[in-house]
This record gives C-alpha cells, structure tokens and sequence, in this order.
C-alpha cells in the first residue's frame, strides 16, 4: 500500500482539477471517505441518535470544499449543465452543511422536490439522467440514490429510504446485461450500449453507498430486502468485472470486453473500491477471492501514480469514453477514485484486526 502522503497527492489533484457538478460532489465523498471516515456512511456509526451529526464546517474538509460550490438560491444545488442527477451529488454535504445553517437544508429540500417531483422518468420510474427528456446513465447511480437515501434519514423517511433502493434497481432493470455488467447509456437522444468500466464502478459504488445508509440508519431492519437486492446487484457488476478481467496491463479495460481498449485507472479504481467496502457490508458474499482480486487490482492502479505529482494514469478521457488516447495529465474522478480505493482498503483492513 502506498503512504498516506501519497494519496494525499493524489487527492490534492482531484481538488485542483474538479470543475464539474459531479467531479465536485465525487471529490467531496472522497474528501470525506478519506479524511474523517467516521461521517461518511461506511463509518461505525454515521447516524448518532439515528440523526445526521452536528459538525463544525471548518473543522471537515469536505464540508468547506463542498460550500462554495452549493447554490442556495436555486431548485438544484449546482448548475448540472442538463444533467438532473448530477447536482444532486452535493446532497450529502449540503445536508451536513444545512445542520448549523439552515439555508442548506433548504437548498437541499429544494433539490429532493425536483428530483421527486420535476426530472422526467422513463417508463419502468427510474428518474432520468437528463432534464430535457428521460435517459438513463449508469453515472446517475451514484449521484442521486445515495443523496436520497441521506436525505431519507435526514427527515426520518422510510418510504424515501425504500425508494432510494428501488432507483437503484430500476436503473439496473434497464441497462444491465444478460452477461453481468451495465450498458452505459440509454435514451432516445444518446445511446452506448457499451460496457463501460466507469460507468459499472459509477453504478456499482453509488449502490454501495445507498446500501451503507440503510445499514446504518434506523431503517435497517424495514430495509432488508431492499439491501439483499442491492448487494446482489452489486455482486453481479463485480462478478462480470473479475470474470473480464484479462488485459495484459492488469487493469480492467475501458471496455470491458473489448480487446481493442487500453486497460485504465478509473474503473478499475471504483470497481476495487466497492468491492472492499462490500467485504465488509456483506463478508459472506465477498469472500477472499475478491479481497486478493482487489488488492491485485489496488496495486496495479497505485503503480500508475507519479510519486511527484500524485497524478494517476492511464485514464479514460472523462469528458469522453471514447477517447483511444490515454488520459495522463489527471482525471478528476479518477483521482477521486484512487482515493475512495485506499479509504475503502484502509476501512476493510482495520475491519480485519
């Protein structure tokens, strides 16, 4: 494992090079993950009391990297520049913010009620990626669901906590495989029906987010089914992953079945990071064989970082998937993911003691 400073290079540059709704909320999980670990949902005990805790903004990182990018004067917490999910991954933060400063807490019921009420769906319910018209991106897993199943405890909603779940599973419904893994994207204006690496750790992780809440939440024993359902569907997209996993480089590819693909840090970054967090969510589904999978994995991903500038490579263009050229002057997500990957390793080791 790589030292701690080290990934602290490595998120420095998810800091610096996020400018985009999601890569901000996707940096201020991995901000939280990976600083205080205790309030992110995979801690011991996130909900004291069965509440969100009270805490000092400037005392968390995550909490005053996440403030100045909240939009308290708007129906959505940031400009998702057409992406209906996306503002939503300031949710968390903006809820923890909203304890000591109301005007969050507004922001955030604001965005809840869009989401809810305004996004368009697609037929089977899932709530669209898009604003202007119902498409599904596996990317939207991990922003919306695990804000909803937040705000769920935040206002004590066992039916939006139910929902949070089922979002997940209709997304799956819709794009995943008979194979395993997820398409990327579906809808009457964009389509890839590719398996993208990414975008299965987008989906695979935002589960297992939404999974942790319940979990830890006063809604955990009503939840059980919904939990078992989504630990399945997570075990699915992990299964798919290992059972794909054959390029030379040792990470998984862009694509995950196409040959033609160079194998990059992002996916296979968030992909080993669930999967640790899941051997400890569920240890009787994620065994040793995915613990010694996702160390391989790790260490491959951590050979990728230039110890000078805790830049990861290569990635995948993430402002376009279908970029051949490898990306190595640092994703903002993948960075992101490199560090939810050694917070998610570091968890599953303590766990282990």
């Amino acid at each position: 494992m790589v030292s701690a400073a080290l990934v602290a290079k490595v998120l420095s540059q998810a800091v610096t090079l996020a400018v985009h709704s999601w890569e901000y909320g996707t940096v201020c999980e991995a901000l939280l993950e990976w600083k205080n670990p205790e309030w992110s949902v995979f801690g011991a005990d996130p909900f004291p009391g069965g509440k969100l805790p009270v805490l000092n903004v400037d005392q968390v990182d995550a909490l005053s990297y996440a403030k100045p990018h909240i939009r308290t004067d708007n129906d959505t917490l940031i400009d998702g520049a057409g992406a209906a999910g996306d503002p939503a991954s300031l949710g968390v933060p903006a809820l923890l913010i909203g304890k000591t400063d109301s005007v969050y807490t507004d922001a955030a019921v604001r965005q809840e009620k869009h989401l809810m009420n305004v996004v368009p769906r697609w037929p089977n319910g899932a709530i669209s990626q898009r604003e202007s018209l119902p498409e599904l991106w596996a990317d939207e897993v991990y922003m919306a669901p695990p804000f909803l199943a937040y705000y769920a405890v935040a206002k004590n909603n066992l039916a939006l906590a139910k929902e949070s779940a089922r979002q997940c599973l209709l997304y799956r419904d819709v794009l995943v495989t008979p194979t395993g893994p997820w398409y990327h994207i579906t809808g009457p204006q964009t389509t890839d029906f590719g398996l993208w690496s990414t975008g299965n750790g987008w989906a695979a992780g935002g589960m297992a987010r939404v999974l942790a809440t319940l979990r830890k939440s006063p809604f955990d024993s009503a939840t059980k089914i919904e939990q078992s359902s989504l630990t399945a569907a997570i075990k699915h997209i992990i299964d798919s992953a290992i059972a794909l996993d054959t390029d030379s480089s040792g990470l998984l590819r862009n694509y995950l079945n196409d040959t033609t693909w160079f194998g990059e840090i992002s996916g296979t970054a968030m992909l080993t990071a669930t999967t640790f967090r899941l051997a400890v969510l569920a240890p009787d589904s994620f065994g040793g064989k995915y613990t010694k999978w996702a160390e391989k994995k790790m260490g491959i991903v951590d050979a990728g970082i230039d110890t000078g500038t805790g830049i990861v490579s290569p990635a995948i263009n993430p402002l376009n998937w279908h970029d051949k050229t490898p990306f190595v002057t640092g994703s903002p997500e993948g960075q992101s993911f490199v560090v939810l990957m050694h917070a998610a390793y570091r968890d599953w080791k303590a766990k282990k003691r």
